[in-house]
Protein backbone atom coordinates (compact mmCIF):
# COMPACT_ATOMS: atom_id res chain seq x y z
CA UNK A 1 0.00 0.00 0.00
CA UNK A 2 1.04 3.40 -0.89
CA UNK A 3 0.42 6.13 1.92
CA UNK A 4 0.37 9.58 0.37
CA UNK A 5 2.87 11.62 2.49
CA UNK A 6 2.11 15.16 0.19
CA UNK A 7 0.72 17.70 2.48
CA UNK A 8 -0.47 21.72 1.86
CA UNK A 9 2.54 23.73 2.98
CA UNK A 10 0.35 26.26 3.89
CA UNK A 11 -1.95 26.21 6.89
CA UNK A 12 -3.76 28.81 7.78
CA UNK A 13 -1.82 29.69 10.95
CA UNK A 14 1.23 29.77 8.56
CA UNK A 15 -0.65 32.23 6.54
CA UNK A 16 -1.55 34.20 10.00
CA UNK A 17 2.34 33.90 11.02
CA UNK A 18 3.07 35.82 7.74
CA UNK A 19 0.71 38.69 8.46
CA UNK A 20 2.10 38.76 12.26
CA UNK A 21 6.00 40.59 11.83
CA UNK A 22 7.66 38.45 14.69
CA UNK A 23 8.49 34.74 15.43
CA UNK A 24 6.13 32.35 17.30
CA UNK A 25 7.33 30.20 20.14
CA UNK A 26 5.95 27.64 21.20
CA UNK A 27 7.46 26.53 24.79
CA UNK A 28 5.83 23.39 25.38
CA UNK A 29 5.39 20.67 22.62
CA UNK A 30 4.70 17.23 23.71
CA UNK A 31 6.63 13.98 22.24
CA UNK A 32 7.29 10.50 22.25
CA UNK A 33 9.99 8.52 22.36
CA UNK A 34 10.70 5.04 20.42
CA UNK A 35 10.58 2.73 22.88
CA UNK A 36 13.22 0.39 21.57
CA UNK A 37 15.51 2.70 21.19
CA UNK A 38 15.47 4.36 24.91
CA UNK A 39 15.89 0.23 26.13
CA UNK A 40 19.05 0.56 23.98
CA UNK A 41 20.33 4.04 25.49
CA UNK A 42 19.17 2.97 29.21
CA UNK A 43 21.13 -0.49 28.85
CA UNK A 44 24.18 1.28 27.68
CA UNK A 45 23.62 4.04 30.74
CA UNK A 46 22.67 1.54 33.50
CA UNK A 47 23.27 -2.21 32.20
CA UNK A 48 21.09 -4.65 31.07
CA UNK A 49 19.24 -5.24 34.56
CA UNK A 50 18.37 -1.66 35.33
CA UNK A 51 16.98 -1.67 31.78
CA UNK A 52 14.68 -5.06 32.36
CA UNK A 53 13.59 -3.27 35.98
CA UNK A 54 12.42 -0.54 33.62
CA UNK A 55 10.27 -2.09 31.14
CA UNK A 56 8.42 -4.16 34.19
CA UNK A 57 8.02 -0.97 36.22
CA UNK A 58 7.71 2.13 34.14
CA UNK A 59 7.62 5.62 35.80
CA UNK A 60 4.24 6.87 36.67
CA UNK A 61 3.35 2.67 36.49
CA UNK A 62 1.15 3.76 39.65
CA UNK A 63 -1.03 5.02 37.37
CA UNK A 64 -1.35 1.53 35.66
CA UNK A 65 -2.54 0.74 39.47
CA UNK A 66 -5.99 1.32 38.76
CA UNK A 67 -6.08 -1.20 36.49
CA UNK A 68 -4.93 -3.99 38.36
CA UNK A 69 -7.59 -3.45 41.44
CA UNK A 70 -11.06 -4.88 42.24
CA UNK A 71 -13.32 -1.61 42.91
CA UNK A 72 -13.21 -2.71 46.59
CA UNK A 73 -9.71 -2.10 46.32
CA UNK A 74 -9.97 0.92 44.30
CA UNK A 75 -12.22 2.47 47.27
CA UNK A 76 -10.30 1.08 50.18
CA UNK A 77 -7.18 2.31 49.21
CA UNK A 78 -8.71 5.82 47.35
CA UNK A 79 -7.15 5.00 44.02
CA UNK A 80 -7.24 7.84 41.99
CA UNK A 81 -8.52 7.14 38.61
CA UNK A 82 -6.15 7.89 35.73
CA UNK A 83 -6.37 9.45 32.35
CA UNK A 84 -6.41 7.25 29.28
CA UNK A 85 -6.22 7.76 25.60
CA UNK A 86 -4.06 10.70 25.58
CA UNK A 87 -2.87 10.85 22.17
CA UNK A 88 -4.21 11.71 18.59
CA UNK A 89 -4.82 8.34 17.25
CA UNK A 90 -7.60 9.41 14.01
CA UNK A 91 -4.58 11.01 12.11
CA UNK A 92 -2.12 8.65 11.72
CA UNK A 93 0.10 11.94 10.64
CA UNK A 94 -0.55 13.42 13.85
CA UNK A 95 0.27 10.61 15.65
CA UNK A 96 3.84 10.11 13.93
CA UNK A 97 4.54 13.78 14.32
CA UNK A 98 4.79 13.58 17.76
CA UNK A 99 7.49 10.46 17.72
CA UNK A 100 9.96 11.12 14.59
CA UNK A 101 11.97 14.41 14.94
CA UNK A 102 12.39 15.19 11.33
CA UNK A 103 8.72 14.81 10.82
CA UNK A 104 8.17 17.34 13.94
CA UNK A 105 10.94 19.89 12.27
CA UNK A 106 8.36 20.30 8.92
CA UNK A 107 5.44 20.43 10.53
CA UNK A 108 6.49 23.23 12.60
CA UNK A 109 7.69 25.11 9.63
CA UNK A 110 4.41 24.67 7.87
CA UNK A 111 2.39 25.21 10.90
CA UNK A 112 3.90 29.29 11.53
CA UNK A 113 5.51 27.82 14.71
CA UNK A 114 9.28 29.26 14.32
CA UNK A 115 10.51 27.36 17.24
CA UNK A 116 9.52 25.01 19.84
CA UNK A 117 10.64 23.49 23.12
CA UNK A 118 9.70 20.02 23.67
CA UNK A 119 8.58 17.95 26.55
CA UNK A 120 9.53 14.37 25.51
CA UNK A 121 6.48 12.20 27.34
CA UNK A 122 9.14 9.72 29.61
CA UNK A 123 11.30 13.09 30.35
CA UNK A 124 8.33 14.74 32.37
CA UNK A 125 7.87 11.09 34.02
CA UNK A 126 11.46 10.07 35.13
CA UNK A 127 12.40 12.38 37.59
CA UNK A 128 9.60 11.73 39.78
CA UNK A 129 10.80 8.09 39.75
CA UNK A 130 11.29 6.68 43.60
CA UNK A 131 14.30 3.79 43.28
CA UNK A 132 17.44 6.24 43.20
CA UNK A 133 19.58 4.25 40.98
CA UNK A 134 16.59 3.65 38.81
CA UNK A 135 15.85 7.34 38.42
CA UNK A 136 18.89 8.34 37.74
CA UNK A 137 19.93 6.33 35.36
CA UNK A 138 16.56 6.60 33.27
CA UNK A 139 17.54 10.58 33.65
CA UNK A 140 20.89 10.21 32.39
CA UNK A 141 19.69 7.60 29.36
CA UNK A 142 16.96 10.06 28.03
CA UNK A 143 18.44 13.14 28.27
CA UNK A 144 21.02 11.63 26.21
CA UNK A 145 18.53 10.02 23.96
CA UNK A 146 16.82 13.41 23.07
CA UNK A 147 19.74 15.23 22.92
CA UNK A 148 21.18 12.72 19.76
CA UNK A 149 17.91 12.30 18.14
CA UNK A 150 16.95 16.33 18.21
CA UNK A 151 20.50 17.69 17.59
CA UNK A 152 20.38 17.74 13.67
CA UNK A 153 17.09 20.14 14.19
CA UNK A 154 18.11 22.77 17.00
CA UNK A 155 17.34 25.28 14.22
CA UNK A 156 13.52 25.09 15.42
CA UNK A 157 13.59 22.35 18.23
CA UNK A 158 14.76 22.04 21.54
CA UNK A 159 14.57 19.69 24.15
CA UNK A 160 14.71 19.65 27.75
CA UNK A 161 16.67 17.60 30.14
CA UNK A 162 14.95 15.83 32.49
CA UNK A 163 16.67 16.88 36.34
CA UNK A 164 15.99 15.11 39.47
CA UNK A 165 15.39 16.51 42.34
CA UNK A 166 15.10 14.13 45.32
CA UNK A 167 18.72 16.29 46.69
CA UNK A 168 20.14 18.98 45.38
CA UNK A 169 23.42 17.20 44.49
CA UNK A 170 22.10 14.70 42.26
CA UNK A 171 20.43 17.72 40.62
CA UNK A 172 23.53 19.61 40.18
CA UNK A 173 25.33 16.56 38.44
CA UNK A 174 22.73 15.61 36.22
CA UNK A 175 22.38 19.34 35.22
CA UNK A 176 26.24 20.01 34.66
CA UNK A 177 26.14 16.68 32.63
CA UNK A 178 23.04 17.84 30.36
CA UNK A 179 24.48 21.66 29.68
CA UNK A 180 28.24 20.86 29.76
CA UNK A 181 28.28 17.55 28.46
CA UNK A 182 25.03 16.70 26.16
CA UNK A 183 25.01 21.06 25.46
CA UNK A 184 21.06 20.87 26.10
CA UNK A 185 20.02 24.39 27.43
CA UNK A 186 16.80 23.72 28.52
CA UNK A 187 15.55 22.43 31.64
CA UNK A 188 12.80 20.48 33.51
CA UNK A 189 12.18 19.71 37.17
CA UNK A 190 9.62 17.75 39.05
CA UNK A 191 7.12 20.20 41.12
CA UNK A 192 8.10 18.42 43.84
CA UNK A 193 9.47 15.70 45.78
CA UNK A 194 6.94 13.16 48.15
CA UNK A 195 8.55 12.58 51.46
CA UNK A 196 7.55 9.85 54.00
CA UNK A 197 6.27 12.01 57.29
CA UNK A 198 9.23 10.60 59.84
CA UNK A 199 6.17 10.64 62.54
CA UNK A 200 4.44 7.67 60.32
CA UNK A 201 7.30 5.77 59.21
CA UNK A 202 7.16 3.54 61.85
CA UNK A 203 3.69 2.06 60.95
CA UNK A 204 5.73 0.35 58.07
CA UNK A 205 5.87 0.95 54.29
CA UNK A 206 2.85 0.84 53.04
CA UNK A 207 1.55 3.82 55.28
CA UNK A 208 4.70 5.88 54.89
CA UNK A 209 4.30 5.65 50.91
CA UNK A 210 0.55 7.35 51.68
CA UNK A 211 1.30 9.56 54.73
CA UNK A 212 3.47 12.34 52.87
CA UNK A 213 4.27 15.47 52.58
CA UNK A 214 5.22 17.66 49.60
CA UNK A 215 9.14 19.02 49.27
CA UNK A 216 8.66 21.99 46.79
CA UNK A 217 12.00 23.12 47.34
CA UNK A 218 11.75 26.47 48.91
CA UNK A 219 9.71 26.90 51.72
CA UNK A 220 10.29 24.44 54.79
CA UNK A 221 12.26 21.93 51.88
CA UNK A 222 14.11 19.05 53.70
CA UNK A 223 17.06 20.21 51.71
CA UNK A 224 18.73 23.39 51.24
CA UNK A 225 18.78 24.54 47.51
CA UNK A 226 20.26 27.37 46.93
CA UNK A 227 23.26 25.64 45.63
CA UNK A 228 21.31 24.03 42.56
CA UNK A 229 19.52 27.37 42.01
CA UNK A 230 23.04 29.31 42.28
CA UNK A 231 24.38 26.19 39.56
CA UNK A 232 20.83 27.39 37.03
CA UNK A 233 22.00 30.73 37.25
CA UNK A 234 25.93 29.91 36.25
CA UNK A 235 24.51 27.51 33.31
CA UNK A 236 22.54 30.30 31.72
CA UNK A 237 19.47 27.76 32.20
CA UNK A 238 15.87 28.57 33.16
CA UNK A 239 13.96 25.79 35.88
CA UNK A 240 10.62 24.40 33.95
CA UNK A 241 8.31 22.25 35.70
CA UNK A 242 5.26 20.29 34.18
CA UNK A 243 4.03 19.10 37.54
CA UNK A 244 0.77 16.98 38.12
CA UNK A 245 -0.99 16.99 41.19
CA UNK A 246 -3.07 14.06 40.42
CA UNK A 247 -3.31 11.70 43.57
CA UNK A 248 -3.21 14.41 45.87
CA UNK A 249 -5.94 14.97 48.89
CA UNK A 250 -8.36 17.15 45.93
CA UNK A 251 -7.83 15.41 43.28
CA UNK A 252 -8.38 11.55 43.91
CA UNK A 253 -11.90 10.61 42.66
CA UNK A 254 -11.47 6.50 42.23
CA UNK A 255 -14.65 6.98 39.43
CA UNK A 256 -13.79 9.88 37.54
CA UNK A 257 -10.58 10.80 35.71
CA UNK A 258 -11.53 14.37 34.59
CA UNK A 259 -11.94 14.92 38.48
CA UNK A 260 -8.67 14.01 38.81
CA UNK A 261 -7.36 16.14 35.91
CA UNK A 262 -9.08 19.56 35.80
CA UNK A 263 -6.60 22.05 37.03
CA UNK A 264 -4.31 19.61 37.96
CA UNK A 265 -1.40 21.17 36.69
CA UNK A 266 -2.16 24.28 38.03
CA UNK A 267 -2.55 22.77 41.45
CA UNK A 268 0.99 21.41 41.51
CA UNK A 269 2.10 24.60 40.43
CA UNK A 270 0.58 27.04 42.16
CA UNK A 271 2.52 24.91 45.03
CA UNK A 272 5.63 25.47 43.87
CA UNK A 273 5.43 29.05 42.92
CA UNK A 274 4.24 29.67 46.57
CA UNK A 275 7.01 28.11 47.88
CA UNK A 276 9.95 29.80 45.92
CA UNK A 277 8.21 33.04 46.21
CA UNK A 278 7.79 32.59 49.83
CA UNK A 279 10.98 30.93 50.65
CA UNK A 280 12.86 34.00 49.50
CA UNK A 281 14.13 32.07 46.29
CA UNK A 282 13.25 34.94 43.91
CA UNK A 283 14.98 37.60 46.55
CA UNK A 284 18.30 35.40 46.60
CA UNK A 285 18.49 34.89 42.92
CA UNK A 286 17.27 38.18 41.12
CA UNK A 287 18.36 37.29 37.67
CA UNK A 288 16.66 33.44 38.08
CA UNK A 289 13.14 33.06 36.35
CA UNK A 290 11.52 30.33 36.54
CA UNK A 291 8.28 29.03 33.71
CA UNK A 292 5.42 26.69 35.05
CA UNK A 293 3.69 24.68 31.92
CA UNK A 294 0.07 23.73 31.01
CA UNK A 295 -1.45 25.06 34.15
CA UNK A 296 -2.78 28.10 31.93
CA UNK A 297 -2.01 31.73 33.42
CA UNK A 298 -4.88 32.05 35.46
CA UNK A 299 -4.01 30.66 38.56
CA UNK A 300 -1.16 33.10 38.01
CA UNK A 301 -2.99 36.46 38.01
CA UNK A 302 -4.77 35.21 41.16
CA UNK A 303 -1.53 34.31 42.98
CA UNK A 304 -0.09 37.08 42.13
CA UNK A 305 -3.12 39.61 43.76
CA UNK A 306 -3.72 37.26 46.42
CA UNK A 307 -0.26 37.96 47.65
CA UNK A 308 -0.41 41.80 47.81
CA UNK A 309 -3.89 41.19 49.32
CA UNK A 310 -2.47 38.80 51.71
CA UNK A 311 0.30 41.02 52.42
CA UNK A 312 -1.43 44.30 52.74
CA UNK A 313 -3.81 42.70 55.55
CA UNK A 314 -1.53 40.13 57.17
CA UNK A 315 1.63 42.12 57.22
CA UNK A 316 3.48 42.52 60.11
CA UNK A 317 3.09 46.13 61.03
CA UNK A 318 -0.83 45.86 59.90
CA UNK A 319 -0.95 43.21 62.79
CA UNK A 320 0.25 44.88 65.23
CA UNK A 321 -1.40 48.22 64.69
CA UNK A 322 -4.65 46.44 64.15
CA UNK A 323 -4.76 42.71 65.03
CA UNK A 324 -2.68 42.53 68.61
CA UNK A 325 -5.23 41.14 71.08
CA UNK A 326 -2.93 43.74 73.58
CA UNK A 327 -5.23 46.45 71.92
CA UNK A 328 -8.71 45.48 72.98
CA UNK A 329 -10.15 48.06 75.08
CA UNK A 330 -11.48 45.66 77.92
CA UNK A 331 -13.28 48.30 79.96
CA UNK A 332 -15.00 49.55 76.96
CA UNK A 333 -15.55 46.16 75.65
CA UNK A 334 -17.76 45.61 78.78
CA UNK A 335 -19.81 48.58 78.61
CA UNK A 336 -20.30 47.31 75.10
CA UNK A 337 -21.48 43.87 76.39
CA UNK A 338 -23.46 45.68 79.48
CA UNK A 339 -25.41 47.84 77.26
CA UNK A 340 -26.52 45.50 74.24
CA UNK A 341 -25.75 41.90 75.70
CA UNK A 342 -29.18 41.93 77.59
CA UNK A 343 -29.94 38.03 79.03
CA UNK A 344 -26.96 36.44 77.34
CA UNK A 345 -24.47 37.96 79.36
CA UNK A 346 -26.44 38.70 82.76
CA UNK A 347 -24.48 38.53 85.45
CA UNK A 348 -21.42 37.59 83.73
CA UNK A 349 -20.08 40.25 82.42
CA UNK A 350 -16.78 39.38 84.70
CA UNK A 351 -16.23 36.12 82.51
CA UNK A 352 -15.93 38.46 78.88
CA UNK A 353 -12.38 38.19 78.66
CA UNK A 354 -10.98 39.74 75.34
CA UNK A 355 -13.89 39.07 73.83
CA UNK A 356 -11.70 37.24 70.94
CA UNK A 357 -13.09 33.66 71.66
CA UNK A 358 -12.28 30.23 73.40
CA UNK A 359 -8.78 29.54 74.04
CA UNK A 360 -7.60 32.90 71.64
CA UNK A 361 -4.36 33.30 73.62
CA UNK A 362 -3.25 30.07 72.30
CA UNK A 363 -3.29 31.11 68.79
CA UNK A 364 -0.55 33.79 69.54
CA UNK A 365 3.12 33.10 68.21
CA UNK A 366 5.62 32.26 70.66
CA UNK A 367 8.24 34.95 68.67
CA UNK A 368 6.71 38.25 67.61
CA UNK A 369 9.38 37.57 64.80
CA UNK A 370 6.89 34.66 63.39
CA UNK A 371 4.53 37.45 62.90
CA UNK A 372 6.41 38.61 59.59
CA UNK A 373 5.65 35.37 57.51
CA UNK A 374 6.68 37.28 54.07
CA UNK A 375 10.49 38.06 56.06
CA UNK A 376 12.03 35.21 53.63
CA UNK A 377 10.63 36.87 50.63
CA UNK A 378 12.01 40.35 51.65
CA UNK A 379 8.80 41.86 51.06
CA UNK A 380 8.04 45.64 52.63
CA UNK A 381 5.87 47.09 50.63
CA UNK A 382 3.49 46.14 47.36
CA UNK A 383 5.67 47.20 45.11
CA UNK A 384 8.09 44.07 46.57
CA UNK A 385 5.68 41.62 45.98
CA UNK A 386 5.63 42.76 41.68
CA UNK A 387 9.16 42.46 41.90
CA UNK A 388 9.81 39.16 43.46
CA UNK A 389 6.52 37.45 41.19
CA UNK A 390 6.08 39.27 37.64
CA UNK A 391 9.65 39.35 37.38
CA UNK A 392 10.39 36.10 38.05
CA UNK A 393 7.52 33.82 37.02
CA UNK A 394 6.16 32.88 33.28
CA UNK A 395 2.99 30.67 33.16
CA UNK A 396 2.47 28.35 29.78
CA UNK A 397 -0.86 28.65 28.12
CA UNK A 398 -2.92 26.58 25.82
CA UNK A 399 -3.33 28.48 22.55
CA UNK A 400 -7.00 28.05 22.73
CA UNK A 401 -7.15 28.66 27.03
CA UNK A 402 -9.60 32.11 27.28
CA UNK A 403 -8.43 32.64 30.45
CA UNK A 404 -5.59 34.08 29.13
CA UNK A 405 -7.16 37.35 28.84
CA UNK A 406 -6.79 37.00 33.37
CA UNK A 407 -3.24 37.01 32.87
CA UNK A 408 -3.34 40.42 30.37
CA UNK A 409 -6.48 42.35 31.89
CA UNK A 410 -4.14 44.84 33.21
CA UNK A 411 -6.86 47.29 34.74
CA UNK A 412 -8.02 44.68 37.09
CA UNK A 413 -4.06 43.26 37.87
CA UNK A 414 -2.03 45.31 40.75
CA UNK A 415 0.09 48.05 38.94
CA UNK A 416 -1.62 47.53 35.43
CA UNK A 417 1.19 45.14 34.71
CA UNK A 418 0.72 41.89 32.43
CA UNK A 419 1.09 38.45 34.25
CA UNK A 420 3.89 36.76 31.87
CA UNK A 421 1.98 34.44 29.85
CA UNK A 422 3.35 32.36 26.90
CA UNK A 423 2.25 30.03 24.39
CA UNK A 424 2.75 26.50 25.70
CA UNK A 425 0.69 24.80 23.04
CA UNK A 426 0.36 21.37 24.46
CA UNK A 427 0.50 20.09 20.96
CA UNK A 428 0.94 16.52 20.75
CA UNK A 429 -1.68 15.09 23.53
CA UNK A 430 -5.17 14.35 23.10
CA UNK A 431 -6.39 18.19 23.31
CA UNK A 432 -3.99 19.17 20.75
CA UNK A 433 -4.26 16.40 18.23
CA UNK A 434 -2.69 19.07 15.15
CA UNK A 435 0.34 21.39 15.67
CA UNK A 436 -0.89 23.44 12.70
CA UNK A 437 -3.69 24.41 14.39
CA UNK A 438 -1.87 25.95 17.26
CA UNK A 439 -0.91 29.83 15.50
CA UNK A 440 -4.89 29.86 14.33
CA UNK A 441 -6.63 29.27 17.91
CA UNK A 442 -4.32 31.63 19.33
CA UNK A 443 -4.95 34.33 16.94
CA UNK A 444 -8.98 33.44 17.49
CA UNK A 445 -8.70 35.30 20.79
CA UNK A 446 -8.00 38.09 19.21
CA UNK A 447 -10.79 38.21 16.38
CA UNK A 448 -13.21 37.27 18.93
CA UNK A 449 -11.70 40.53 20.96
CA UNK A 450 -10.69 38.41 24.13
CA UNK A 451 -7.35 39.79 23.80
CA UNK A 452 -5.77 42.46 21.90
CA UNK A 453 -3.09 42.29 18.94
CA UNK A 454 -0.29 43.42 21.68
CA UNK A 455 -0.95 40.85 24.23
CA UNK A 456 -0.75 38.53 21.55
CA UNK A 457 2.35 39.62 20.90
CA UNK A 458 3.58 38.96 24.07
CA UNK A 459 1.60 35.73 24.16
CA UNK A 460 2.90 34.27 21.14
CA UNK A 461 6.64 36.05 20.97
CA UNK A 462 8.09 38.75 23.90
CA UNK A 463 7.17 36.76 26.64
CA UNK A 464 9.05 33.56 25.41
CA UNK A 465 11.87 35.78 24.50
CA UNK A 466 12.40 37.72 27.16
CA UNK A 467 12.49 34.42 29.55
CA UNK A 468 15.16 32.48 27.55
CA UNK A 469 17.33 35.22 26.66
CA UNK A 470 16.97 36.61 30.43
CA UNK A 471 20.06 34.24 31.40
CA UNK A 472 21.49 33.19 27.94
CA UNK A 473 21.79 36.18 25.56
CA UNK A 474 22.94 33.28 23.05
CA UNK A 475 20.18 30.70 23.47
CA UNK A 476 18.64 31.55 19.76
CA UNK A 477 22.06 31.72 18.00
CA UNK A 478 21.93 29.70 15.08
CA UNK A 479 18.25 29.24 15.59
CA UNK A 480 15.55 30.33 12.56
CA UNK A 481 14.66 33.63 15.25
CA UNK A 482 18.14 34.03 15.96
CA UNK A 483 18.07 37.65 14.23
CA UNK A 484 14.33 38.82 16.02
CA UNK A 485 16.02 37.74 19.44
CA UNK A 486 18.98 40.01 18.25
CA UNK A 487 16.45 42.72 17.59
CA UNK A 488 14.68 42.05 20.46
CA UNK A 489 17.65 42.16 22.93
CA UNK A 490 19.03 45.40 21.35
CA UNK A 491 15.42 46.78 21.75
CA UNK A 492 15.08 46.12 25.40
CA UNK A 493 18.62 47.65 26.46
CA UNK A 494 17.32 51.02 25.15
Amino acid sequence: MTIALERPQKSRSAQIREKLGYPVIDTDVHTQEFEPAVLDYLEQVGGSAIAERFKEHLPGASRFKWYKQSWEERFAYRTNRPNWWGRPTKNTLNLATISLPKLLHERLQESGTDFAVVYPNLATMAPNIGNEEMRRAVCRAINIYHADIFRPYADRITPIAAIPMHTPQEAIEELEYAVNVLGLKTIQIPGYVRRPIPAFEKYGPEVANEVVWIDNFGLDSEYDYDPFWAKCVELKVIPTTHASSQGWTTQRSVTNAQYNHINHFAIAAEALCKSLFFGGVTRRFPSLKFAFMEGGSAWGASLYADIIWHWETRNKQHLLSGNDPRLVDKEALTEYYARYGGELVHGRLDQIGDGLGFHHHLLAPEDPGELDEFALAGIEKPEDVRDRFLNHFYFGTESDDTRVSQAFNRAALPFGNRVKAFLGSDAGHWDVPDITAVVANAYAMVEQEIITEEDLRYFLSIHPLELYTSLNRDFFKGTAVEKDAEKYLQKSEV
